[in-house]
């Protein structure tokens, strides 16, 4: 084999992972946000879990794109684990689509000799000014390449027949029994984790069974290790995901070693099934007969083997999904004693949830992870302003610094947080966007800088009392009564606030009354307090300079409420209902 047939397999290798990634990415973007509807209209029922995992990912050709989405997801709040397993089983069924449109439009049908003109289609498509148009081209163009990468693969790879030698060599490695099924598992194992694509990895292996290289039961026993190093691309997505993705990504683990596990015990009678079945239902030589050799891919044995390893594939997913679907609650029991939850639950609180594990291919998705991660901001925001109300109340001064700190901490958090979710949205923004999607982005960008503002204002709060403690100025009952009043009224505040936000992540804001009503009574109340406290000073109960660290906390109440009103109203505008 010369180095330029060497660089050439490499070179349609990369064609063909380059043309599997563009046309799932083109399906998930023509797909749009009706992936997010499917996906997250899961009931408890892990039945319907995995037909929409089958769904989706016959829709969109790759078993790991719809497992990260899956563990992005659940990262998201968007799906239970119980949920993701159901799906993650239907993914491994709806991958095997790929392999028997592989078996058949790329070694029986060729379609490669179409693969140029196609291109010429898909670039007309991907010209239009329509993002669905465009989308559809990037398909197709994906698409072609594919099968244009898998057909410079079968010339490039040499015929061992040519060099007795050399495929002595190979065929040495088929002929040490269990042994050698252990020995290929491994290496579709790790050729599997390289390519980071099972499909690429069974392009391969159909390749190797067409040209002869090696025997039916060492390529099957590719394909039963692809199984397992196709579970790697979900851990790596969930490695910095919270607690819920990493355990629906080991989840894909647990079912698919299982999986091969039996396979491996019920190794000779499983290929005699699957044997069996080509002989009877297609007509063809039984691949698995004992001196089944493949002469040409275009021969009847050739076309049995194909068949066969497709067949295979299929019945190992189908089959090891029938077993494991009724154990679904057990494998999330399982996953949750393997990976517990962390031990400082605060620390997590802390860190982004659901935007972590990175955006997904298809931005109106990563909004939705977005938004999610919106709604955990306002949660933090809320307990800062908790903090603050303690703060006011804290007559002891240990005490009344470590609620200091807390909120300098909060306000820190908050500038953290609204910087990572900008950059997210940075990322998104750089994609195609439709129209639709640029507002709710656009809208997003200001509620985050609301929330960083609100942040501010609990870290002002305990600047103005850290100044009336450094000058012994203390806030009699009535004083410290009316900011509790004043601080309730901001709580609720945040309640309607948040509310609208869910709402609003729902699809179903009809209006923002609460918001306003919630707003109105903060302002009423700073006015009443304010003409209150200045009638106190100029009658002399009140003295003035506690007056005015009081009011200026009243104040900065009053801002929190202008924030949040500032919030709803951006809510109303991009994401009503």
């Amino acid at each position: 084999m010369s180095i330029m047939q060497v660089f050439t397999l490499l070179g349609a290798l990369g064609m063909f992972l380059y043309g599997m990634n563009l046309m799932s990415s083109g399906l998930q973007k023509a797909a749009g946000d009706k992936l997010r509807g499917l996906l997250s209209s899961m009931t408890s029922n892990p039945f319907k879990g995995v037909l929409t995992g089958l769904g989706v990912t016959t829709v969109i050709q790759s078993s790991s794109a719809t497992t990260v989405m899956v563990v992005s997801f659940v990262n998201a709040g968007l799906l239970t684990l119980t949920q993701a397993i159901g799906v993650i089983m239907g993914a491994n069924i709806g991958t095997t689509i790929t392999a028997w449109m592989v078996s058949w439009l790329g070694f029986k049908a060729d379609i490669s000799v179409l693969a140029v003109p196609l291109m010429l289609l898909g670039f007309l498509f991907s010209n239009s000014k329509k993002n669905n148009r465009k989308n559809v081209g990037e398909l197709i163009v994906g698409f072609s390449l594919l099968f244009l990468g898998l057909s410079f693969m079968k010339n490039s790879v040499p015929d061992l027949r040519q060099t007795p030698e050399v495929l002595e060599f190979v065929t040495a490695w088929a002929a040490h029994g269990f042994g050698s099924v252990l020995l290929f598992l491994g290496f579709g194992t790790v050729l599997t984790l390289i390519l980071q694509s099972s499909s690429a990895t069974m392009a391969i292996t159909l390749i190797m069974l067409s040209m002869g290289w090696i025997p039916f039961p060492m390529a099957c026993a590719m394909v039963l290790g692809e199984n397992i190093g196709t579970t790697i691309t979900a851990n790596i997505a969930a490695s910095i995901g919270n607690t819920q993705a990493k355990r629906a990504a080991m989840s894909h683990t647990i079912f698919n070693v299982f999986g091969v596990a039996w396979a491996l015990i019920f190794y000779k009678p499983f290929l005699s099934l699957v044997g069996y079945i080509i002989e009877h239902l297609f007509g063809l030589p039984n691949p698995n007969a004992a001196g089944f050799a493949v002469a040409d891919s275009a021969s009847a044995e050739g076309t049995a083997a194909l068949y066969g390893l497709s067949m295979l594939h299929t019945l190992f997913n189908l089959i090891n999904t029938l077993i494991m679907v009724w154990f679904t609650k057990f494998i999330a029991k399982a996953v949750t004693w393997i990976i517990p939850a962390p031990k400082n639950q605060e620390k997590e609180v802390f860190r982004l949830k659901y935007i972590s594990a990175g955006h997904l291919a298809t931005p109106e998705l990563s909004v939705e992870e977005a938004f999610s991660e919106i709604i955990h901001f306002a949660q933090i925001s809320k307990n800062g302003a908790a903090y603050a109300k303690e703060a006011v109340n804290e007559a002891d001064t240990d005490k009344f610094e470590e609620l200091r700190e807390k909120l300098v901490k909060y306000e820190e958090i908050s500038d953290r947080i609204e910087f990572e979710i900008a950059t997210f949205l940075n990322g998104v923004s750089s994609d195609e966007i439709s129209e639709s999607t640029s507002v709710k982005i656009k809208s997003m960008y200001k509620i985050i800088g609301e929330m960083e503002s609100l942040g501010d204002s609990g870290e002002a709060i305990s600047r103005i009392l850290s100044r009336k403690n450094s000058h012994n100025r203390v806030f009699d009952a009535e004083s410290i009564k009316n900011l509790n009043i004043m601080a309730e009224a901001v709580e609720k505040a945040y309640d309607a606030m948040i509310e609208n936000l869910i709402a609003a992540h729902e699809g179903r804001l009809e209006n923002i009354i609460n918001a306003y009503n919630a707003e109105e009574n903060i302002n009423n109340l700073r006015n009443i307090f304010r003409d209150t406290i200045i009638d106190a000073v100029d009658s002399g109960e009140k003295n003035y300079p506690t007056s005015v660290y009081y009011m200026d906390i009243m104040n900065e109440y009053e801002r929190m409420g202008d924030f949040m009103i500032n919030i709803s109203q951006n809510l109303e505008k991009a994401f009503k209902a």
